[in-house]
């Protein structure tokens, strides 16, 4: 097996980077493995600190196949510097890995993800291979993955020919998408997916993986998630970009299996999806949030 590189996007928080190229680490075939870390340029002197001691983190790991760290000089911003290091890893590679730093994998993670980048590597109708799923109750002991439409970029996969179609024209998205289109991308109403859409177009956010989301859906593309999650993301913490409230998002444990059942059939699996739209409904809304916020606030204040 030829190992798909795994590309970390980092920028200015050493503890978070540690964590995440600590725990890829722990793969047992950490060493068969290229680590690329593309590192976004500072936007004040102040970041200039934090962001030096990111890449030399990265320039000193050990554990993997080769390590290259690409530094930017001036800052690109996520969603720019996801497209670019994405689209030159594909270019060179044809396939990839991606992690952002504030990711922390299973042990298991980078096997899960070589095995299922061969199995569907010429399935046309596969785009993307997730390592994140949401912590639904059903799913709590059972192996392997399902396909569905859905897209999360927590840890995730794919091939060169599939995000060589990608694009990111969220005006372009607003005039081609009819009603039941945006029904469909929103898990059947589960979820409003689609205002992350009109807030680019806005202008209020700059971000990268819905119009990513947006390409598959709009081919018609499956992306396979594991019914247990292999990674969790750690940015919930005020020290990243468009990350809130954790709640919902909380793992009680990675996935360790190794060697998952893979699906046969390439179709969406309904059960699957049905359950991700009840996770989605049964997520609080902002006023339970506030006031879990509020009673927390209490708590610390006694």
């Amino acid at each position: 097996m030829a190992y798909a590189p795994v590309c970390v996007f980092a920028f200015r928080r050493p503890e978070h980077t540690q964590r995440t190229l600590a725990a890829l680490t722990q793969s047992p075939i950490a060493g068969k493995t290229p680590l690329i870390v593309h590192v976004d340029g500072p936007r004040t002197e102040e970041e200039a600190g934090l962001v030096r001691q990111v890449a030399a983190l990265a320039e000193a790991q050990t554990a993997f196949a080769s390590v290259e760290v690409l530094k930017r000089d001036e800052n690109a911003g996520l969603a720019r510097a996801i497209q670019d290091g994405v689209s030159q890893t594909m270019q060179a590679h044809g396939r990839a890995i991606i992690v952002e730093d504030d990711i922390v994998t299973s042990p298991a993670f980078l096997n899960y993800m070589n095995l299922a980048l061969d199995r569907y590597a010429d399935e046309p109708d596969v785009w993307h291979i997730s390592g994140y799923n949401e912590p639904i109750a059903e799913n709590r002991d059972r192996r392997g993955a399902a396909f569905w439409r859905f897209m999360s970029c927590w840890g995730w996969a794919s091939w060169a020919d599939r995000w060589s179609h990608f694009e990111r024209d969220p005006a372009g998205l607003l005039e081609r998408f009819s009603p039941e289109d945006i029904h469909r991308f929103n898990l059947d109403g589960a979820h409003d997916f689609w205002g992350q859409v009109q807030a680019n177009a806005r202008g209020d956010i700059r971000t990268w993986a819905v119009f990513w989301y947006a390409t598959i859906f709009r081919n018609d593309g499956l992306c396979l998630a594991p019914y247990r999650s292999y990674a969790e993301n750690i940015g919930f913490d005020g020290s990243g970009t468009h990350c809130g409230d954790a709640d919902g998002y909380a793992q009680s444990a990675l996935n360790p299996d190794m060697t998952p059942p893979l699906p046969d059939l390439i179709m969406e699996d309904r059960d699957a999806l049905e359950q991700l739209r009840a996770h989605y409904m049964r997520r609080p809304g902002k006023l339970e949030k506030l006031g879990r916020k509020w009673r927390r606030l209490i708590r610390r204040l006694g």
